[in-house]
């Protein structure tokens, strides 16, 4: 430090010492005190450890108005917004000075002054700004100089939002006995340092306590994954980080730095964390890898993950199977035994027609046709169409992978020859009774190698073609039983031969005999046309045998003995599912096809069991099969089958072309006349009949479990025991045994979960609501308690628009509040029939305005 000169004589000074300490913060802020008055003097002192010391002092405290002034030279601000001063001192109490005036003071003034010059040597008193009035919290009484302790002050103040290249700071003195001591000017700074592979550096802090945002920079061999940043607070401290950064591909994190991968691993992403094994058949020979050389033979595709081994093309398929059917042929075979270590397997076919002796092959061409395509087949089967009859086929099955066209090896491949039938087959003769039909036939004149056997396929005139039934026998012969009385069937005939099947032969119709008058198991069919080619048909029986009681599945012990005793067990392998249409409770409902023995395929509807599946919820999947097994009527949905010997399990139904009733009768607002509805409504009620006598309830009929086939035949499905109607929309209010459906159950039913065939008929009357008003929702938006409420006051919906009132009129029979009161299924079955029978009853319309009330008008039965 430089001494300091003054201006003026000094007064006495007491003993006292001062050291004027620089800033020593980082970095340090150089200043010297300069006396403006020579009041202040700078004197030379030894402290304890006998080390000199340099201190200012000032105890001018004899006389009046002093105004005696230190001042530094200019302090360089360096950036800081904030500065902090720390200031030691000692000051005499003025009681211990004898015969000293009441001008004597126990507190100085510090101050500063802003400026961008760094040679002021005067500056006016008026200018500068105030920083504190400071007083000791210890002063002393006398000095001894024997004492070696010093009772220091130290004081710390701060000056915030400087601006200027620096500052000079004062202290004035207005009568007091004081020594300073030290002075340390310094500021706060957050301090370098490397977070998340961030560093931040070296950052002043801000003004007041306003926070620094500070961006940081990725350390070596990394990247930003997000913007890497924190806030420098007003003490020092780094706070908030966000964001970060990732080691670049092919070096992983370690203790804040990125260190390159190891030989024999690898990193292919930067958001990877660390370096990974190489996968199978891969290797990684130098440091730094981003991913793995695929060893020699095996490669990666581009779409490939890096993490994924190195796979190479399949081998052949194996077992080839051909299925000749006049001029197609069906080709089959097994996936290659040799994956090549990956799933997306595909198959393509080269097709070339050969001579007789099959030494000249040209290709096919376009006039063949595949099925569903030639190239890029992902299941192992294919029909080939449009081939020439009597003639040689050479098929080559090429299996390929997401690799093969990385390999310069040959791809695996298959040949299967084939040769195309003959035209066979003509009908000569045939006998008939009220319930078979004889057949006789030639066999073909020129058949491609021997005949094994004859298949004859038949159905009624007036059902759709593909609801044929199909028969085989080696004989010429055949009689065909169990068929309908009155009904004119078409047959048809094809023979088939070591080559494969011939083509049909001209189809012939015959009509069995017709019932004699008063047979008690006579049945008449009314057909009614609909628009588009559609025909609904109706089952008119005048009796019904139904001497069978339900089973309930749960009274089993082993729940898979229900399954035995009353599902079919179907080979997966002859189940081939086509696409998707639904999802159920417990997995997908997709349909396809069922290959049966002895018939055509048939298309089925399949529910699925989803993975990972308990053994409760495949004991509750299949109790639906147990029930569906037991009922066998035309308006109940037909269980096929089930597979329950591999994965996944599945329930086999008979397929409803048409879907859900209400959705079909939505999409088909106002397209049906009453009659055809009333037709509908009448095969529901002939099913739910048929439950009722079984002593099955149904507890949850409604429209939207109600399935259309083709016909317009409508059958009663859903019969699930799980179904707590937990996932059913509807289901909206919660009762001490599960959810109900509140729109479609009767009120005993909703209060004491009374649920009888009487509950049954309620529900069929909110159907017959739904079908007449085209799939309308039941009390449209009520709330479910304000319908509970509406119900038990005795409101009933109103007829929709353009209903029958004889229908309005059962639909109110049904909703009956005393379960005696409601007409039963049998009841309801024969005034429906009484209505199709006399279609001028349905003439007379109810009135649909307004809500209707249960009256006392009854149908006759």
């Amino acid at each position: 430090h430089s001494r300091l000169h003054f201006s003026f004589p000094s007064y006495l000074l007491l003993f006292s010492h001062l050291f004027v300490l620089l800033a020593i913060f980082f970095p340090p802020l150089l200043y010297v005190l300069l006396p403006l008055t020579l009041s202040w003097e700078e004197i030379s002192v030894m402290d304890e450890r006998n080390t000199p010391m340099r201190t200012y002092q000032v105890c001018n405290v004899m006389e009046a108005n002093q105004n005696n002034w230190l001042r530094t030279r200019h302090i360089s601000r360096e950036g800081a917004q904030r500065v902090y001063i720390e200031i030691k001192f000692t000051l005499r109490d003025c009681n211990s000075l004898p015969g000293v005036p009441g001008t004597c003071k126990e507190t100085f003034n510090m101050y500063y002054y802003e400026s961008n010059n760094a040679n002021l040597w005067f500056i006016k008193e008026s200018q500068y700004v105030k920083i504190d009035t400071i007083a000791a919290d210890e002063s002393f009484t006398q000095v001894d100089v024997g004492d070696r302790v010093m009772k220091l002050n130290t004081e710390v103040r701060d000056i915030s939002n400087l601006s200027k290249k620096g500052f000079y700071l004062a202290f004035q003195d207005l009568g007091a006995c004081i020594a300073l001591v030290s002075v340390r000017v310094f500021y706060k700074k957050c301090p370098l340092t490397v977070l998340n592979l961030a560093q931040f550096p070296d950052t002043i802090t801000g003004g007041d306590t306003a926070l620094v945002e500070v961006h940081g920079v990725c350390v070596n061999a990394s990247e930003e994954f997000e913007a890497p940043k924190m806030y420098c607070s007003a003490d020092g401290g780094w706070l908030v980080p966000i964001g970060r950064c990732v080691c670049k591909p092919g070096f992983e994190e370690n203790k804040d730095v990125c260190q390159p991968c190891r030989p024999g691993t690898y990193k292919a992403s930067a958001t990877d964390a660390y370096c990974t094994k190489c996968p199978p058949h891969s290797s990684s020979p130098q440091e730094q890898a981003v991913e793995c050389i695929c060893e020699k033979g095996f490669h990666r595709a581009e779409s490939d993950p890096r993490s994924m081994a190195c796979t190479r093309p399949p081998s052949a398929p194996e077992n080839p199977i051909s299925t000749v059917n006049e001029t197609c042929v069906t080709l089959e075979w097994s996936p290659p035994r040799d994956t090549g270590g990956r799933g997306d397997i595909t198959y393509s076919l080269h097709c070339r027609k050969c001579s007789g002796d099959g030494k000249k092959c040209t290709p096919c061409g376009s006039s063949v046709h595949f099925v569903p395509r030639q190239i890029g087949l992902s299941s192992a089967t294919v029909l080939v169409t449009d081939l020439q009859p009597d003639s040689n086929y050479s098929f080559t099955i090429e299996s390929q992978n997401g690799v093969s066209d990385l390999s310069p090896t040959p791809r695996g491949t298959v040949v299967i020859n084939v040769t195309t039938s003959q035209t066979v087959s003509v009908v000569l003769k045939e006998r008939r009774s009220k319930d078979s039909v004889t057949l006789a036939w030639q066999g073909p004149e020129r058949p491609n190698g021997a005949i094994v056997e004859y298949e004859v396929i038949y159905y009624e005139k007036n059902q759709r073609e593909q609801n044929y039934t199909v028969l085989k026998t080696r004989s010429n012969m055949m009689t065909v039983d169990g068929l309908k009385p009155g009904t004119t069937y078409v047959f048809r005939v094809r023979a088939r031969t070591d080559g494969g099947y011939g083509s049909y032969g001209g189809e012939i119709e015959l009509e069995t005999n017709v019932l004699a008058i008063g047979d008690p198991n006579q049945s008449t069919i009314l057909a009614v046309s609909i628009a588009g080619g559609i025909v609904l048909l109706i089952f008119l029986s005048s009796c019904q045998d139904s001497s069978r009681t339900y089973i309930h599945p749960h009274t089993y012990e082993d729940p898979n003995q229900a399954i035995r005793d009353f599902a079919k067990e179907i080979d997966a392998s002859n189940i081939r599912i086509e696409r998707v249409i639904g999802a159920g409770e417990f997995g997908e409902v997709c349909s396809g096809r069922l290959r049966v023995q002895g018939k055509r395929e048939i298309y089925v509807a399949i529910k699925s069991l989803k993975a990972g599946y308990s053994d409760k919820q495949r004991r509750d999947f299949l109790s639906e099969a147990s029930i569906m097994g037991q009922f066998d009527h035309p308006n109940i949905i037909r269980l096929e089958g089930v597979v329950t010997r591999c994965k996944p399990v599945m329930i086999i139904t008979e397929f409803m072309e048409n879907g859900s009733l209400d959705t079909f009768l939505k999409k088909h607002d106002g397209q049906f006349t009453v009659i055809q509805l009333v037709g509908m409504l009448r095969g529901i009620a002939s099913g739910m009949k048929y439950l009722s006598d079984m002593s099955y309830i149904h507890r949850d009929l409604a429209a939207r479990n109600i399935l259309v086939n083709s016909n317009l035949v409508c059958k009663v499905s859903d019969f699930g025991l799980s179904r707590v109607l937990e996932d059913d929309p509807e289901a909206a209010y919660t009762t001490r045994g599960g959810k109900i459906p509140i729109r479609w159950t009767a009120p005993e039913a909703i209060a004491y979960r009374k649920f009888t065939s009487a509950s049954d008929v309620w529900s069929y009357g909110i159907v017959m609501w739904e079908v007449i008003s085209y799939g309308e929702r039941p009390y449209w938006e009520m709330s479910n308690q304000d319908v509970i409420k509406a119900i038990d006051e005795g409101y009933r919906l109103p007829a929709p628009m353009d209903c029958p009132v004889v229908l309005h009129q059962l639909m109110l029979d049904c909703w009956e509040k005393g379960r005696s009161d409601r007409p039963k299924f049998g009841q309801i079955v024969t005034i429906l029939d009484k209505l199709i029978r006399n279609p001028a009853s349905l003439r007379e319309l109810a009135n649909s305005s307004g809500w209707s009330v249960g009256g006392s008008y009854k149908l006759e039965l």
